[in-house]
């Protein structure tokens, strides 16, 4: 399924981007004004970079494995993948306001995964076409 190929590289690409950032922000995310974090609760970079680095990159290489390799639970880890890094995109606009062009890249990425997360199928939609482990078995023994 070309789908799962185009997901999967979709979130690895994403994790790499978070991780980055968030390494970037870690080591004192130089160059970028820390006016842009008047009126926030932040007074640094560091705890935006650390949810960046862990939560976003975090889950988006969650939801690669497991898309990758055809995990059960693949199609949902990928659908909150998505719904997290809008979020924190979301939040981010929020706070700093629209600063670069990969606001709207990432906003696009991250609505790519959920389309393509929803053209997965469902681990229910699976079983009702191969069975379950058990009926297989004993579909291959009548074989």
């Amino acid at each position: 399924m070309k789908s799962r190929y185009g997901l999967g590289g979709l979130l690895a690409f994403g994790a790499l981007n978070a991780f980055a950032g968030g390494w970037y922000g870690l080591t004192g995310a130089e160059g970028v004004p820390t006016q842009w974090l008047e009126g926030s609760p932040f007074r640094s970079y560091f705890v935006p970079s650390l949810i960046l680095l862990t939560v976003v990159g975090g889950s988006l290489l969650i939801a690669a494995i497991a898309v990758f390799g055809r995990l059960r639970g693949g199609r949902l880890a990928a659908i909150g993948a998505g719904a997290i890094l809008l979020g924190w995109l979301t939040a981010q606009v929020a706070i700093i306001g629209y600063v670069s062009w990969m606001q709207p890249a990432t906003a696009v990425g991250g609505l790519m995964v959920l389309v393509l997360a929803r053209l997965l199928p469902k681990a229910d939609t699976l079983r009702q076409q191969h069975g379950t482990p058990r009926a297989l078995r004993q579909n291959a023994r009548h074989v």
